[in-house]
C-alpha cells in the first residue's frame, strides 16, 4: 500500500478550524502555541473565533492554514509514531505545510516564510485588483481557449491557475477579463462558475512581482533535503534536491497548480491511499474525481483522526 498525505490551500479556511485537534492533541496544541508565540497574536483566537471575512484576508488565511494543517500532521504522527507516508503534497499554500512535514524547514521557519509570502502577495493584491473563479464542467483545453479569447478582447490578464480535476479548472485574473472568460466558458458548456474566497489573482502572471520578491528573499533561506518526497505544484513530480526546491518554490506563486497531474502521478507510482490533513474535504473531493479507486482518509477533527488511525493501524 502506498500512502500520500496532502494539505489543502487558501480558500478552504473556515471559522473554528482545528479546534478539536487543539483540545485533544498535545502535539497539535503545541503547534498553535508556537504560531502564537512567533506571530505575537493568538492563533487560537484567529482560527477558532474569527469570522469568514477575517479569515479570508491573505495575511490571516495563509499562516492560519499552515498552523491548522501542520497541527493535523503532528496529531497524526503523535497517534501513529511509526507512520511515514510515501509522498507529501500540498495544494498551493498547502505545499508549504508539506515542506514543514518533510523537514525541508522547521515549522518555525515555514511559518516565517509563509508570513513573508502572504505579505508579498497582499502587497500586490492591494495594488492590482484580481480574483479567481472555479469553472465546473468544462475541459481544460476549452478553459484555456476561453481565457485566450478574453485576454485578446480585454487586453487584460486571465489564465488557468489551478488544474484541479477533470472538469474543474480555476481561472485567475482581473475582474473584466474574468467576467469575459466566464462568459466564453459558459457559451462553451461550463455548468457553473464559482467565485473563490481569495483576495487576489493568485497563480497568474499578475503575481509575478510577488514571485520575484520571494525569489530574492529565498536566496538567504536554508532548504534541506526532504525526508519524504514532496510532489511539486509546478512540475507535478517529486522534488528532492534543496536547490530544485528553492527554484520551484520561487516560481510557485505565479505558476499554475498542476493538482490533477500530481495526483495522477502519485497514483501511477503506487499511492492508493490519500490522507487530507488540516481542514475540510476539498482535496478529498478532487482526488475522488481524479482517481475514483483510491482510498481517501482525513484528519480534520477528533472523529476523522480516530477513523484514520483505525484504517492505518497495522499497515504502517
Amino acid at each position: 500500500m502506498g500512502i500520500a498525505v496532502v494539505f489543502p490551500g487558501q480558500g478552504s479556511q473556515r471559522p473554528g478550524m482545528g479546534r478539536e485537534l487543539y483540545q485533544h492533541s498535545p502535539a497539535a496544541r503545541r503547534v498553535f502555541e508556537i504560531a502564537s508565540e512567533q506571530a505575537g497574536r493568538s492563533f487560537m483566537q484567529l482560527c477558532f473565533e474569527s469570522d469568514e471575512e477575517t479569515l479570508k484576508r491573505t495575511e490571516n488565511a495563509q499562516p492560519a492554514l499552515l498552523t491548522v494543517c501542520y497541527a493535523a500532521w503532528e496529531a497524526l504522527r503523535e497517534s501513529l509514531p511509526d507512520f511515514t507516508p510515501n509522498y507529501l503534497a500540498g495544494h498551493s499554500m498547502g505545499e508549504y505545510t508539506a515542506l514543514a512535514a518533510g523537514g525541508v524547514w522547521s515549522f518555525e521557519e515555514t511559518f516565517y516564510w509563509v508570513e513573508e509570502r502572504a505579505k508579498a502577495m497582499r502587497k500586490v493584491a492591494d495594488r492590482i485588483v484580481g480574483s479567481m473563479v472555479a469553472l465546473i464542467g468544462l475541459e481544460a483545453e476549452k478553459v484555456e481557449e476561453a481565457c485566450r479569447r478574453a485576454q485578446q478582447e480585454t487586453g487584460e490578464i486571465v489564465t488557468p491557475a489551478n488544474y484541479n480535476a477533470p472538469g474543474q479548472v480555476v481561472i485567475s485574473g482581473t475582474p473584466a477579463a474574468l467576467e469575459r472568460a466566464v462568459e466564453h466558458a459558459k457559451a462553451m458548456g461550463a455548468r457553473r462558475a464559482i467565485p473563490l474566497a481569495v483576495a487576489g489573482a493568485f497563480h497568474s502572471p499578475l503575481m509575478s512581482e510577488a514571485a520575484a520578491v520571494i525569489a530574492n528573499a529565498y536566496r538567504d533561506a536554508t532548504f534541506r533535503k526532504p525526508t519524504i518526497p514532496i510532489v511539486s505544484n509546478v512540475t507535478a513530480r517529486p522534488m528532492t534536491d534543496p536547490e530544485e526546491i528553492r527554484a520551484l518554490m520561487s516560481r510557485q506563486i505565479a505558476s499554475p497548480v498542476r493538482w490533477q497531474e500530481s495526483v495522477e502521478w502519485m497514483y501511477a507510482n503506487g499511492v492508493d491511499t490519500f490522507i487530507e490533513a488540516g481542514v475540510g474535504d476539498v482535496l478529498t473531493g478532487l482526488i475522488k474525481r481524479i482517481v475514483p479507486n483510491a482510498r481517501c482518509l482525513r484528519v480534520v477533527d477528533l472523529k476523522t483522526l480516530e477513523e484514520t488511525m483505525s484504517a492505518l493501524r497495522g499497515e504502517t
